[in-house]
């Protein structure tokens, strides 16, 4: 009686375990078969960007940043950038106005933050009513391929209105941490993101590399939460705006060398995606079964935005397969039973599942063979996020612009 009693609650498990590697796996296939290129435009460049880039204390990092942006393969009186330097006690405005850049110096230390220093910004840009017809989002440790506002020239002259780029990371074999950082953001922002546009979802906004028209922000505030771009996305789709990705854009951005100087940012990124959970997945859901005009035709993409609300960190789902795997196989070897021989082959597709879709990832980002081995430390990596996740359901939380630690320093 009670080895049945848990088996069923192991079946219960392991059904909605199966039900998200299920889901991912729908997404590999998908990515598999989409486009990751974007048409070529028949016509000259025509649209004029602004390029954003929110600063606090960047001196190192700032000028390679700038110096990259200012070799962009696209017509320069086609592009300006402008920094916000925010609450900065370093060279970081100086050298932006040095490298050619708009430099705009922030100073209050109540509103701290990357959204509040990037509404403040919009607001001055608007108010000086600088020509534009699109803005991009990009961070201040990082470098952009060359092709970069061509291919958002194109996506725009197609008539998309929001548009992520790529995000990965700098210098992948730096370190089996950073190696493991490139392979979460394998699937992250490149598997998925491709799938979603075969599907007919929307990609995501990351953070960084994103475009919008300069429509879509004069109508909008820019979020001053933990997670600005996800509650941004949010508000988006529940607009009926959908957010495209272009794969062939790529911002590569610097990662912490090592586990521990990632604590901050990782903590930051996943507190903010449970308030995001508890606020946006219910809205997502009334909005799936509502007739309203605007979702017409787009009711996957709330499903699949709420999908990715419920879908845990990947260490997280890979833990907790394993944990079932084991559960599953003691309670087999105890004593076999029908239900206990289901849960053991559903435990087994769940955890080769997650390696199908990891490794999948890796192929189609064209990780290099250094990510590969990394994965030898695949264990320490899941055992230093399930802590990490520990802190941020039982710590304290911050919502201040806490800079994270660079390798350079």
């Amino acid at each position: 009686m009670v080895l049945s009693l848990i088996n069923i609650v192991l079946l219960i498990v392991v059904l909605i375990l199966a039900d998200l590697v299920f889901y991912l796996l729908l997404l590999t296939i998908c990515a598999a078969f989409a486009s990751q290129k974007t048409a070529k435009r028949a016509s000259p460049p025509s649209h004029k960007f602004l390029l954003l880039i929110p600063a606090h204390n960047e001196e190192t990092l700032l000028p390679k940043t700038l110096d990259n942006l200012n070799k962009l393969d696209y017509p320069q009186e086609l592009y300006e950038i402008h920094v916000v330097a925010d609450n900065c006690t370093d060279r970081t405005a100086e050298l932006a106005r040095e490298a050619g850049a708009v430099a705009h110096e922030r100073f209050n230390t109540d509103l701290r933050g990357k959204g509040y220093a990037l509404q403040w910004l919009l607001q001055r840009l608007w108010d000086s009513q600088v020509h534009h017809d699109a803005l991009v989002i990009i961070d201040a440790d990082t470098v952009v391929s060359d092709n970069f506002l061509s291919v958002m020239d194109s996506r725009l002259a197609q008539g998309d209105r929001v548009i992520q780029a790529y995000y990965a990371v700098l210098d992948p074999e730096k370190s089996w941490g950073i190696s493991l950082r490139y392979a979460a953001l394998a699937v992250l922002h490149y598997l998925r993101p491709l799938g979603r546009m075969v599907l007919g979802g929307s990609t995501g906004l990351k953070g960084n590399g994103m475009v919008f028209r300069a429509e879509i922000m004069r109508e909008r505030e820019w979020s001053s939460s933990l997670t600005e771009d996800i509650e941004f996305h949010m508000e988006l789709v529940l607009d009926g705006e959908r957010v495209m990705f272009a794969p062939d854009a790529v911002v590569w951005a610097e990662m912490p060398e090592t586990l521990a100087d990632s604590d901050t940012q990782n903590e930051r990124w996943e507190q903010g995606r449970l308030e995001m959970a508890q606020t946006y997945v219910p809205k997502l859901l009334r909005g799936m079964v509502s007739n309203h005009e605007k979702y017409r035709g787009r009711r996957f993409m709330l499903f699949d935005a709420a999908m990715e609300h419920l879908i845990p960190p990947f260490s997280i789902l890979a833990a907790s397969s394993a944990a079932v795997l084991i559960g599953a196989t003691a309670l087999y070897l105890w004593q076999p039973t029908t239900l206990g021989t289901i849960n053991l082959g559903l435990a087994s597709f769940i955890l080769l599942g997650q390696i199908i879709y990891l490794f999948s990832g890796l192929v189609l980002a064209k990780a290099p063979a250094g990510v590969y081995k990394a994965m030898l430390y695949a264990p320490v990596f899941i055992a230093w996020k399930l802590l990490l996740y520990v802190r941020v359901l039982f710590g304290k939380k911050d919502d201040a612009w806490v800079r994270t630690a660079r390798n350079e320093e």
